[in-house]
């Protein structure tokens, strides 16, 4: 791992941070019915943590010294977090579309702050990890 750089390290985490979604949306689908509420619960509870991940990066942005927008980095850092606890307490098949939804939200305020941050060539990657995400929670509210 000495040899990794800042950005393999990133892309690589990135993009294995999508097997708990992908493997716990097959799983609503495959598991017998005494275990489908806990694969649920995981999947919505998986993604409220993601999300929450996602307002975080905005503290980050915010906090730097002269960040542009810092105060609406900041108070955008905190919906995230807000709506996924709203989400992780419905049941799954109400939450996961939610959380879709928010993920969806979060990239679109991504796209119009991220480039500003200089941070404009992480967007293909958020979109293919957003992409993906919202796929796995609206495929497991659909087998809830």
């Amino acid at each position: 791992m000495q040899n990794m750089t800042v950005e393999t390290l990133v892309r690589r985490l990135a993009y294995l941070g999508l097997v708990p979604f992908v493997l716990l949306a097959a799983l609503v689908w495959m598991v017998a019915d005494n275990l489908h509420p806990f694969v649920a619960i995981a999947l919505v509870s998986y993604g409220g943590v993601i999300t929450a991940f996602l307002g975080g990066i905005h503290w980050g942005i915010g906090l730097r010294p002269n960040a542009p927008n810092g105060l609406r980095h900041i108070a955008w850092g905190v919906v995230p977090s807000l709506v996924a606890w709203v989400a992780v307490v419905m049941p799954a098949y109400a939450g996961l579309p939610l959380l879709g939804l928010l993920l969806v939200a979060c990239y679109v305020v991504d796209h119009k702050t991220w480039p500003q941050a200089g941070l404009a060539a992480w967007l293909p990657m958020r979109l293919h990890i957003t992409t993906v995400a919202v796929v796995c929670c609206l495929l497991g509210a659909a087998g809830t």
